[in-house]
Order: structure tokens, then sequence, then C-alpha cells
């Protein structure tokens, strides 16, 4: 709401935003996510105005959300493969230990 002065005229005085970009946690945009998925058209219009978001920050969190939930199912169950160098390594000090003594 613009403020007005001692005549009634609005006051042409903007208030100053910020440049730097916003960030935005995870759990915020998961939150956002899952309340905008639930709404219908106007009430997703309105929970955007409210936030001061936009529709194309709702399509990139959504890609965001769907390359990590894809990058977590396509990572292999169970511990991860033993580096065949450790094994050798350890061949190799048990023969130097042999030949020590």
């Amino acid at each position: 709401m613009a403020s007005t002065n001692n005549q009634g005229t609005p006051d042409p005085q903007v208030t100053p935003r910020s440049s730097a970009p916003r960030r935005c946690s995870a759990e915020y945009k998961a939150r956002i996510l899952a309340e905008y998925e639930t709404l219908g058209k106007q009430a997703k219009g309105a929970l955007l105005r409210r936030e001061g978001l936009y529709s194309s920050l709702i399509t990139n969190w959504r890609q965001q959300r769907d390359k990590g939930a894809e990058a977590a199912l396509a990572a292999p169950a169970g511990r991860p493969k033993a580096d065949p160098r450790d094994k050798e390594i350890a061949r190799l000090q048990t023969q130097v230990a042999r030949l020590e003594t």
C-alpha cells in the first residue's frame, strides 16, 4: 500500500529492493512445491503472489526435485566396490613385512 503525504497525494518514493538473488532452502522449496501441486489454478496464482515467486521458479524446482530423485534411484545399493589398488597395497605391505623378518 502506498503512503500519502499531507496533501493526500501518493508518495512517489519507492522502497529499494535487494539486487542480490534470493536463496531458498531445500525445505522451503519442497514445502512450496507440495502446497502448489495440491491447489487449483486461482489458488496457485495467489500462492505465487503471496510468496513473491514466479511460475518459472516452480518449473525449475520441479526439475531439480525430479533430477535429484532420479540420481538417488540410479545410485547402486550396498557398499561401494573396493578399489583394486588397496588390495595390491595390502599384498605388497605383507610381502615387505615378510622380507624384513
